[in-house]
């Protein structure tokens, strides 16, 4: 046996690195395959437990911080700015300490307790209009120069499709009806089907021609 044909040993020969270029590369998405993610903190379908919303006297927290630099701002400029001898305390300090005393006092005064929530409002704005609520939604907003919360209850009939429509508006401070309305419900609404299936049809009165009941204050 020639030494060709002998076997041969000692360590095994190395494996080949694999070549990065060769890597197998995936192709790219097509735009209709691209799906936008919410984050986790705001899907909706992870939420547990009713929506709460933040009481309107929060405001008064910034109202104090203004108040409180305002007034330093006041007594930097009696003390030090007030002769006009000092460099980095002028006439600025005075008007930024005035101008944050009123918008800090203006934020105490609307910084209104929030105690009426939705669910009275809801009550509060079913018992106005008269009918059955069906669907309904709460939104909170301020009216008046001093910020006073009021719900917008919008709220429609438990028949199907709704026949009457509401809007009210309920103090959000002492549960008062600030305003309210009903008429006819003038949408269409689509079934499963597609088709248009229109809203009170079966009514056609005089009064959804007129379109507004008023309330008691117009």
């Amino acid at each position: 046996m020639s030494d060709d044909d002998q076997p041969t040993t000692g360590a095994p020969a190395p494996e080949a690195e694999p070549d990065p270029a060769a890597e197998v590369v995936e192709p790219a998405l097509a735009d209709t395959e691209v799906r936008d993610a919410l984050p986790d903190d705001l899907d909706i379908s992870e939420f547990v437990g009713p929506y709460v919303f933040p009481n309107n006297n929060r405001r008064r927290v910034p109202g104090y911080l203004y108040l409180f630099i305002g007034v330093a701002c006041l007594l930097a400029w009696v003390l030090l700015g007030r002769d006009g001898d000092a460099v980095l305390v002028n006439g600025g300090f005075l008007a930024a300490g005035i101008g944050l005393v009123l918008i800090g006092g203006f934020h105490l005064v609307a910084g209104w307790n929030l105690d009426v929530d939705e669910r009275d409002a809801l009550v509060a704005a079913t018992e106005r209009v008269g009918f059955p609520v069906g669907h309904a939604s709460a939104q909170l907003g301020w009216r008046g120069l001093r910020s006073r919360p009021t719900w917008r209850i919008l709220l429609y009939s438990a028949e199907n499709p709704p026949t009457r429509r509401g809007l009210v508006l309920v103090d959000g401070v002492d549960g008062e009806i600030v305003s309210w309305f009903t008429e006819d419900n003038p949408e269409d609404w689509s079934d499963l089907d597609g088709e248009l299936a229109r809203a009170g049809a079966t009514g056609g009165t005089s009064e959804a021609a007129a379109g507004v009941e008023p309330g008691a204050d117009g």
